[in-house]
């Protein structure tokens, strides 16, 4: 089995979250398209794929696999990079 592969901003995201109070779990072993973090917040349940906000957007993009459980996902899902868009899913303000 591979090491699963984590952008660079994942740790500085999961902080942030865990910071606010949030509970974060790493599902970036798992593969297959599921997103990067299970968050859990003031009792609901977050799905969120870290991307890269320091790489050019063409290398912020889906990968097929994502693109493919994204599609057929019929709960919540985001897809981050930053900070601010983590906590913003959870709709918390950054500053």
């Amino acid at each position: 089995m591979r090491a699963a592969k984590v952008d660079a901003n994942q740790t500085e995201i999961v902080k942030a979250l865990r910071d606010v109070g949030a509970s974060v779990q790493s599902l970036a072993s798992v593969g297959k398209g599921v997103p990067d973090l299970l968050v859990g917040w003031r009792g609901q349940n977050y799905l969120i794929e870290v991307k890269d906000g320091a790489k050019q957007a063409c290398k912020q993009r889906l990968t097929p696999d994502q693109v493919e459980w994204h599609g057929q996902w019929l709960g919540q899902k985001a897809v981050v990079n930053s900070v601010s868009a983590a906590l913003q899913v959870l709709g918390v303000s950054h500053g």
